[in-house]
């Protein structure tokens, strides 16, 4: 924390509900190569709305959840994202949100390094064990070839 952090207020972590932490982790993935296109857009919201966890959000709840994960990641970046991650998802929404990052950044079956980075940090960062981690990798690698 600097000087005048302690003055105005400096960033703290970000404290984000389920939800919001896996909506940061899915944002902050198909970001990772710098942009977010609209077809990106687009998979970020069917992802979540197959899931059981946004079932009960309406459209504008789930604009203002959107809205809420990327001001986080604008303004604390992606690693604060995967800590409020980490901190929120019990183990098996890590793995689920490691999974459908994998999901959308293969899905236009490109990966910039940038993208390989983030999928590695996020790895690590949420405990996603490296054999279930290639096993995603993989099935996400067949599932966007077509």
């Amino acid at each position: 924390m600097g000087l005048f952090d302690k003055v105005f207020g400096g960033n703290q972590p970000a404290k984000l509900t389920a939800p919001e932490a896996f909506t940061g982790v899915v944002l902050a993935a198909v970001a990772s190569d710098g942009s977010i296109s609209q077809e990106e857009g687009v998979g970020v919201i069917s992802a979540l709305s197959r899931m059981k966890m946004y079932r009960g959000y309406n459209e504008p709840q789930m604009k203002n959840l959107l809205e809420k994960a990327a001001n986080t990641l604008k303004k604390q970046g992606p690693g604060a994202i995967m800590i409020a991650a980490k901190e929120t998802l019990n183990q098996e929404l890590r793995e689920s949100a490691f999974a459908v990052a994998a999901d959308l950044i293969l899905a236009d079956g490109v990966v910039e390094d940038e993208e390989k980075k983030f999928l590695d940090e996020l790895q690590k960062v949420l405990g996603v064990p490296d054999d279930l981690a290639l096993k995603i990798a993989e099935v996400m690698v067949i599932k966007n070839r077509g």
